[in-house]
Formats: structure tokens, C-alpha cells, sequence
């Protein structure tokens, strides 16, 4: 689906329904089949579809800037309205007409400028600050040259500025994780609308500085993952309102007047119309606009309840009392109270896909009717919940980088990382697992290396006569974080695979890798196995069936079987040679030098090997969030939000990354005159 189209489509119909109602007065019959007056009073309708509802305006970034298109819909609208209802003037219903017409103008109006302020070069200007010249430069130095000149001895005296409120840093006593949830859901809202005011900028590519770093770093180091996640749910929900729908333009004094006037000018024009006496109408056309008129004031009654408890009046409010009134009144009616994003993540496995049996005439058919990606998606994807061990993981990690950038420079040297910065300190004897995601290797070799070797570790059998064998408090660690590089592993893949558009800026030829991989795992795995025709098309047959059964929670004990059956054979493969030494550098696959990796990473004992490469895996997570662009974690909250937004946010929260431009206030120089 098209949105633009969509919207076009929307803009349409309208104004195709103003023309026949113009043409049908324009009609030089002796029986009309509809009142001119009626029909009049039907046209303004249009106008309140136009406005659209307050929960969306935008299906997309670019419908935003398409903004001067609807403002030119909106004035030839209102002209085709007024035109239509100076056709039948004067007539029966021309107050309600009027009042209708009124409203309409406005809900039009307001869908307009919700468009407006968010298309990305207006919302831009709208962060900027006033331009700041900084001291005077020449007239200190005229000054400064003019004593000179005098023989008078000077010297410059440079002072810090003084701060108002210095910003306090950070003490690192990190709150336990498993410390019960301290914020209200008032208090979430209102942190997040507080964050959001300030980091609304990364969308636009927006500098910051020190103070607003120091100051969400201090936030996010006395909170717990549960209540840290809350807040950036809150937040980007906030960001997704300003993008997308009317909430940001609905809200403030002049906006309640605007949506008060509509309600009431709906009501008096309903009851202009139910006390008038409709004897010469027919009945079908009294039905219709009843119908016309109920939809309308049932539609803003809808709008205006949720306005009023929306996150926007509980920050707007002031009185605390009025506060939790609202909050109380949400959460008895579970308004709000629903997940602000899916709270899943997508899951892709190199090896499961190589291993499903398929027809090459099915994939070129696919291919040539432009469904391959979307087939492959829906047979090749699964969906995992986003766990909270997960989310704390992923927190803890953050934060214990951001405990350690205590400027900066260090900070930006975390932003880069991703991988090397855990290797290098744990296992830097390893060069080889080192070497893996090392600034020479691309991001999505990398990214396809560790997925494998994830993998082929994954289905690994556990050596229990290991002596250094873990007692039963690691092991639930191990298996943790063994479940944790699977789900990040399959997660990244998918990212890579099926949302290129997200990881565009680190993909590489990621698309390249991932195909030579992939026809070479098939080669593997088909050798020695000849498949007939039959046994694949009932396999195509019975995936429906499959899906089926993943949905119904059936288990996939024979998938798995397979898949680590295919792991055993290929950790089997001899690989004391390199295979680029081997096959040369035309095909980019990196299946056996994976294949080599995890044999290194299984020198390990079970306790550091899945410690370690958990830890890489946030990294990976990590490089691919603030890398990717803004505009594009901005346009994913349109389709329900990805894990890797969140990340994204997070390290902006902790002042990971380089939008933490502005270092010192200006400074304070003097001219100091010796005696």
C-alpha cells in the first residue's frame, strides 16, 4: 500500500461529491430529486472528513511535506462549499449550513497545520535557537591593540562564565535493577514530555549540550530498566503525535477554543435541523442526513473525550490534583494503559532459510510479481516477545558505558564500537575473534560472521565433564545470555535482511553477502541429498500448516532438530585453511570463515564464551542504532516502532554519541591593565 496514494485518494472523493452535488443544482429539471437547500447542507460534511480525526494526519514523513497541496485542497474546498451553498441561497437551512461550514473550515484548518509544523524543514526551524554571535571578538582585540599601541602593559585574563544552576555530575551508584518501580504514571508522563522537549531534536539532526546530557544521564542513573523503557515509550509516543497526527496543534488556549467552537457550532446545527419541520423532504434523505449529522457529533464527542485525557492535558495541566483526576479517570477506563508499541521483536535465521526446501520457479515467479520479500517474510519471520531481562540487559550495558565516558571523547569512542570495545578488553589474545569486527571489516560482514557463529554455538552440545562445570546460580546466567545472542542475533538479521531501509547507513553490500551466503549453505547442505520435486512442493504445501502451528504455540522440535543437525556438519568441515586462500574473493560469502569463528569463540568456557558474546551483540545493536538515520527511527514509529529505536534513544539519553556539540558556556575575557 501506497499511503501518498491513499491520501490522494482521500482529498478525492470530496471533491468529487461537491461536484455532483454543484452539478444537481445546476440541473434545469422541473423535479429535482433532492432539495437544493439539503443538498446544500450536505456539502460542509465533506469538509469535516477532510479535517480527519485527531489520531492521524500523516501515514508517512512525506505526506508531511505535501503540506502546501493540502492547503491549496483546503482553500479550493472551502470555495466549492461556499459556491455550492450560494447556488441554493436562500434557503431553509442555511444557519445550519453555516455553522457547518464553519466547523468544517476549521477541522480543515487544523489537519493543515498539523502538517505543516511537521514537515521536517519547518520543525527543524522551530528548534533552532537565536543566533548567537558570542562575545565581542573585535572589540576586545581593537582594545586590546589600542593599549598595545600605548605602551600600556595588558594582558587578556580568560574566565569561565559563571553558571546559574551548575550542572551537577553524575555520581555512578547505579540503582539495582531489581529495585521496585518508583514513578508514577503521572510522574512517567511528565519526565517524558520533559526529555521530549529536548530531544525531539535528534529527528532533525539537533546539537546539544552538556547541561541537557549531565541531566538525562542523572535521570536515567537513578531509574530501573522498567521505569527507563516507560519513559522512552512515553517520549517517542509523544514524537510520533507531533509526526503523525493533530495532538501538538489541538493543544493549548487558543486550540480548546477552536475545538469548544466546532463541538458547539455541530450541536446547534444538529438541533437547527431536528426543530425544523421536513415536510416536503423525502424520508430517504431525512435518514441521510441524520445519519450525516449523528456521525458527526458522535465522531467529535469520540475526539474531544480523548483530547481531554490524552498524555498532552495531564502536562498541560498545572494543578496536581487535576493531574491525577485524569490519570485516575485513564486507568479506570484502560485508556492509555495499552502497550505504546508492540513489545516484540522479528526474528530471521540464516541457517533455518537455507534449510527450507523451494522451487526455483516459484522464486523467480515471486520474484518477477515483486512478492519474493514480502513471501519471504511471511514464511521466513518469526515474532518474539521483548523480554524484561532483555530490556534490563540492554539498559545495564548503556549505562554501564555511559558510567565510564566521562567526556566527550570517550563517549564518542563508545558510539563507535561495535564489538571491539568488549573483545579488546577480554579476550584480546584471541586476535582472530578480535579481528572479526575490527574498523577493517564492514558492518554487515561482521554482523553475518557473529549470526552464524551465534548459531553454530547456539546448537552446540555443552560439555558436562568440563571441570571448570558451572553451578546451578551460572548456568542460569549462561543460559540467559545464550537465549539473549540468539534473540539479538535472529533480530539483527532480520534488520538486515527484511528492513534494509533501516541499516542503510552500516548495510554495506549486505544484501550481496547475505545472497552468496546463503546459495553457499544450500550447496552444503544439498550435498549427497539429492531432493526430488515431489518432496518440495508438499513442504510448500505444508507451510501454511506450519504457521499455523507456530501461531497455535505447537512444537517445533523437528526445525530445530534440523537446524542443529546442519550445525554439527558444518562445525564438522575442516577449515585449517582460510576460504578466501582457498575460493578467492569473487563470492562474498563468509559461511566456513563463521564456521571458524565459532570454533575459536567455543575455546571458551560456557560462562565467558556466551558473557562475552552477548556483550558484542548490544554493541552490534548499539553501532546500528545511532548510525542509522534519524528520519528513519522517526518513520518506523508509524509501523508500531522497532527495539533498535529504543536503543537509539537510550544512548542519546546517556550522551552516547556526537549530537553533544556545545562543551563550555561562552567564556568571560578581560583585559587586565599591570601597574
Amino acid at each position: 500500500m501506497e499511503y501518498p496514494y491513499c491520501c490522494s485518494r482521500q482529498s478525492l472523493l470530496p471533491a468529487f461529491a461537491v461536484g455532483l452535488i454543484s452539478n444537481g443544482q445546476g440541473n434545469d429539471c422541473d423535479k429535482q430529486e433532492v432539495n437544493e437547500g439539503l443538498a446544500a447542507f450536505w456539502a460542509p460534511f465533506l469538509l469535516l472528513h477532510l479535517g480527519g480525526p485527531d489520531t492521524i494526519t500523516a501515514f508517512s514523513l512525506e505526506d508531511n511535506e505535501l503540506w502546501i497541496r493540502h492547503a491549496l485542497g483546503l482553500v479550493i474546498q472551502v470555495v466549492a462549499v461556499l459556491y455550492v451553498f450560494s447556488q441554493s441561497w436562500p434557503n431553509e437551512f442555511w444557519i445550519s449550513t453555516v455553522l457547518l461550514i464553519i466547523a468544517g473550515t476549521i477541522k480543515y484548518f487544523e489537519r493543515t497545520r498539523a502538517l505543516y509544523k511537521a514537515c521536517l524543514g519547518n520543525f527543524k526551524s522551530d528548534m533552532l535557537p537565536k543566533p548567537d554571535a558570542g562575545p565581542n571578538y573585535a572589540q576586545l582585540m581593537e582594545e586590546y591593540t589600542a593599549k598595545k599601541a600605548a605602551q600600556v602593559p595588558v594582558e587578556i585574563v580568560i574566565e569561565p562564565e559563571p553558571e546559574k544552576d551548575p550542572p551537577v555530575l553524575p555520581e555512578f551508584k547505579l540503582v539495582e535493577d531489581d529495585k521496585e518501580n518508583n514513578c508514577s504514571d503521572v510522574q512517567v508522563v511528565e519526565d517524558a514530555y520533559k526529555f521530549f522537549k529536548t530531544f525531539r531534536g535528534l529527528i532533525v539532526d539537533h546539537m546539544f549540550s552538556f547541561h541537557e546530557r549531565n541531566e538525562s544521564q542523572n535521570y536515567l542513573f537513578e531509574r530501573n530498566s522498567k521505569d527507563a523503557f516507560k519513559v522512552m515509550e512515553v517520549e517517542l509516543n509523544f514524537m510520533y503525535d507531533v509526526l503523525y497526527t493533530k495532538m501538538f496543534v489541538v493543544h493549548g488556549l487558543i486550540a480548546y477554543f477552536r475545538r469548544l467552537l466546532c463541538s458547539v457550532l455541530i450541536v446547534v446545527s444538529f438541533e437547527r435541523f431536528v426543530s425544523h419541520r421536513k415536510h416536503e423532504i423525502h424520508n430517504f434523505d431525512i435518514g441521510v442526513t441524520y445519519t450525516l449529522l449523528v456521525g458527526a457529533v458522535g465522531l467529535d464527542f469520540v475526539a474531544f473525550f480523548k483530547l481531554i485525557l490524552s498524555d498532552w492535558t495531564i502536562v498541560k495541566l498545572k494543578n496536581s490534583k487535576a493531574k491525577s483526576i485524569v490519570s485516575a479517570v485513564r486507568d479506570r477506563l484502560s485508556i492509555e494503559k495499552r502497550c505504546r508499541w508492540s513489545k516484540s521483536i522479528s526474528q530471521h535465521s540464516l541457517i533455518s532459510y537455507c534449510l527450507k526446501k523451494r522451487f526455483k520457479w516459484f522464486d523467480k515467479a515471486a520474484d518477477f510479481f515483486g512478492l519474493k520479500d514480502f513471501l519471504d517474510e511471511m514464511q521466513y519471520k518469526e515474532t518474539k516477545p521483548v523480554e524484561d531481562d532483555l530490556k534490563k540487559f540492554i539498559f545495564s550495558e548503556l549505562r554501564n558505558k555511559a558510567a565510564s565516558a566521562r567526556d566527550s571523547k570517550i563517549a564518542k569512542e563508545i558510539y563507535s564500537m561495535r564489538g571491539d570495545g568488549v573483545l579488546s578488553q577480554s579476550i584480546c589474545h584471541y586476535t582472530s575473534i578480535v579481528s572479526s569486527v575490527s574498523e577493517e571489516v564492514e558492518y554487515d560482514e561482521s554482523l553475518l560472521l557473529w549470526h552464524i557463529a551465534t548459531e553454530l554455538c547456539y546448537f552446540q552440545k555443552t560439555n558436562t565433564n568440563d571441570s571448570n562445570h558451572q553451578n546451578e546460580v551460572d548456568q542460569k546466567e549462561v543460559d540467559q545470555n545464550r537465549k539473549f545472542c540468539k534473540h539479538l542475533s535472529e533480530y539483527m538479521l532480520y534488520l538486515l535482511v527484511m528492513r534494509p531501509t533501516m541499516m542503510s547507513a552500516v548495510a554495506g553490500i549486505g544484501q550481496i553477502r547475505f545472497r552468496d551466503t546463503c546459495e553457499e549453505a544450500k550447496k552444503f547442505f544439498r550435498r549427497g541429498k539429492p531432493i526430488s520435486k515431489t518432496d518440495i512442493l508438499l513442504s510448500i504445501l505444508k507451510a501454511p500448516m506450519k504457521k499455523m502451528k507456530k501461531c497455535f504455540g505447537k512444537s517445533q522440535s523437528k526445525s530445530e532438530k534440523e537446524r542443529q543437525n546442519a550445525c554439527e556438519k558444518l562445525m564438522a568441515v575442516n577449515t585449517v585453511v582460510k576460504p578466501i586462500e582457498v575460493k578467492g574473493d569473487r563470492s562474498k560469502s563468509v559461511l566456513f570463515d563463521a564456521c571458524m569463528l565459532a570454533k575459536e569463540l567455543n575455546k571458551l568456557n560456557d560462562k565467558k564464551r556466551w558473557d562475552i558474546m552477548s556483550k558484542v551483540w548490544v554493541e552490534l545493536l548499539s553501532y546500528a542504532a545511532s548510525h542509522c538515520r534519524a528520519n528513519t527511527h522517526a518513520q518506523q514509529l508509524s509501523k508500531g516502532g522497532e527495539l533498535v529505536t529504543f536503543v537509539w534513544l537510550l544512548m542519546a539519553h546517556f550522551g552516547l554519541g556526537e549530537q553533544f556539540r556545545i562543551e563550555a558556556g561562552h567564556a568571560r575575557a578581560k583585559l587586565i591593565v599591570e601597574k
